[in-house]
């Protein structure tokens, strides 16, 4: 195991978790693509993406347990750049196939870039607001996706939504402006057209 790359990666996802709880306390933590955010989650996966291209998916036997994770959380974080997005699925689906990392990452991952593009996802990771509160977005397969969560080590839908909904939850007017925020980053970086 590389302590010093391992390390380094856990420093990075440490920052960024430092600036979110930042941009919290100062009350902008709900602008999700937050200038000073963007511009760290795109440092990050600069050096990233340099790891990457030396040693492949920083791996568990790489970077250990917590080293792979931070790599997955910087890659989820790189939202600005599809193309990266896109490429650290492929290596962490490859990765889990070599249970290099938990099949969970891939699921989380894979599901949050197909929301992005507009897509059904398929193991129902990704929520949002809807009449009834918090939902899934589309479902490629709603018959299958307890057994699709259950393959990649996630729990059934129904608790975790229940769990989900149990949280506190913003006016409509402030979900409206987010859901508009949103649409507009997607399309300013290349997700939807």
């Amino acid at each position: 195991m590389d302590e010093s790359l391992e390390k380094g990666l856990l420093d990075m996802e440490a920052r960024g978790r430092a600036l979110r709880a930042q941009l919290a306390a100062a009350g902008e933590a709900n602008e999700r693509h937050h200038q000073r955010l963007e511009e760290l989650n795109r440092a990050n996966a600069s050096r990233l993406r340099q790891i990457i291209a030396v040693f492949g998916w920083p791996g568990v036997t790489l970077v250990g347990e917590k080293g792979a994770q931070a790599a997955w959380r910087i890659a989820m974080h790189a939202v600005a750049e599809p193309d990266f997005m896109r490429h650290c699925r492929n290596l962490i689906e490859a990765a889990s196939e070599r249970q290099e990392v938990p099949r969970w990452q891939f699921a989380i991952l894979d599901d949050r870039i197909r929301v992005y593009e507009g897509r059904p996802q398929r193991f129902g990771t990704q929520l949002r607001h809807g009449p009834q509160g918090l939902e899934p977005h589309p479902i490629e397969n709603e018959a299958r996706v307890n057994g699709m969560r259950m393959q990649a080590g996630l729990p059934p839908l129904a608790p975790t939504l229940a769990k989900a909904r149990a949280q506190p939850q913003p006016p409509d007017a402030e979900i409206v402006r987010r859901e508009a925020a949103e649409r507009e980053f997607r399309r300013s970086v290349g997700w939807m057209a």
